[in-house]
């Protein structure tokens, strides 16, 4: 954006008000235009001073965050909605916020009035500054397509990964694939650890396919979804025939951790050619080195198309360095898929 993003801040702390405004004013890219102290304040100011992006508390008197997004939906054009709110008691509460239309999740290091809150500062630019430019989510369920299970699969493992718009992202593809698939799914997710394990238990409701939170030395069986736990990478590595989870608590040249790149290319080196790598909506350029290991190993890469990305970061990146064999909008992606299988 050319101009300054304008951003109002909502918070019934004083003092986690006071923390997100000076850690958002530390860039010249943005202008904190009023803050709001519950929910309904925040809705009146919405309406009045129309910013880009509202940073939003999920747990407020008189009207809660959820409130917050519900009576917003209407408008034809809403702010962009970032969450910044603290785990305890709230991960689905988060993720019926995102399931709303928030676009991305910032985890709030304390609950207390402390300066660990200033922790969250570099990160807190970065998504409304992404945040700004992103599209909506779509908030539309989508339908489960009537799709036959493939027969005898030409991969062993599907590797998926996506940031910022993935939770809506990831529930709409995962529900829409057969819960007799004849491969793995191993997922990345980039959200805070906190909420990974409630994310897994959501899709696990939502799919046919069983979703399972990551755990180490886990097997990697045809018709199971594992997801990434959050802060910690997720590594596929073989064991005979068979294909098995590791969780590795090293650091990484990758910003993030899970990261996509390393998934990416654990798989590569475990699956070979027998692989389909999928990258959806995200920030950044996570997923490009391990799609290139992937199509160097044989494997094949797809990647959401811009239409149905709230930001087409990663996907962008990837097809733009030569590695994606194909694009597809999220409700599409299924087919696709399974036509790679």
């Amino acid at each position: 954006m050319s101009r300054r993003v304008r951003v109002l801040v909502v918070d019934d702390s004083a003092f986690a008000r006071k923390v997100v405004r000076e850690s958002l004013t530390r860039s010249p890219k943005i202008q904190v235009v009023d803050v709001a102290r519950d929910g309904l304040e925040a809705v009146e100011k919405i309406a009045a001073l129309r910013p880009d992006v509202v940073t939003l508390d999920l747990v407020m008197p008189n009207l809660d965050g959820l409130g917050v997004l519900r009576a917003i939906g209407a408008q034809p054009d809403p702010p962009r909605v970032v969450l910044v709110s603290m785990s305890d008691a709230t991960s689905d509460l988060a993720l019926d916020a995102l399931a709303l239309g928030a676009v991305d999740l910032v985890h709030k290091p304390t609950a207390l009035a402390s300066d660990r809150l200033y922790q969250m500062a570099d990160q807190l630019i970065a998504v409304v500054l992404a945040a700004a430019g992103a599209r909506a989510p779509s908030r539309a369920v989508a339908p489960v397509r009537s799709i036959a299970g493939p027969t005898a699969p030409r991969a062993r493992l599907l590797v998926i990964g996506a940031s910022t718009g993935g939770p809506q992202a990831l529930t709409r593809l995962v529900a829409a694939l057969p819960g007799d698939l004849a491969v793995p799914v191993a997922v990345v997710l980039h959200l805070p650890a906190e909420y990974t394990q409630a994310f897994a238990r959501r899709l696990d409701e939502a799919a046919a396919l069983a979703v399972v939170e990551a755990e180490d030395g886990m097997s990697l069986d045809p018709g199971r979804v594992v997801i990434a736990r959050g802060g910690i990478h997720l590594v596929v590595n073989r064991r005979g025939e068979q294909l098995v989870a590791h969780l590795d608590h090293s650091p990484s040249t990758s910003p993030h951790r899970p990261s996509v790149d390393v998934l990416f290319e654990s798989a590569a080196r475990a699956a070979g050619g027998a692989l389909v790598g999928v990258v959806l909506t995200g920030m950044g350029s996570d997923g490009v080195i391990g799609a290139r290991a992937i199509r160097a190993g044989g494997g094949a890469v797809l990647g959401e198309a811009e239409s149905s990305c709230v930001v087409y970061g990663m996907p962008r990146a990837v097809r733009e360095a030569g590695l994606s064999d194909a694009e597809a909008p999220i409700d599409e992606m299924s087919a696709l898929i399974l036509s790679r299988l």
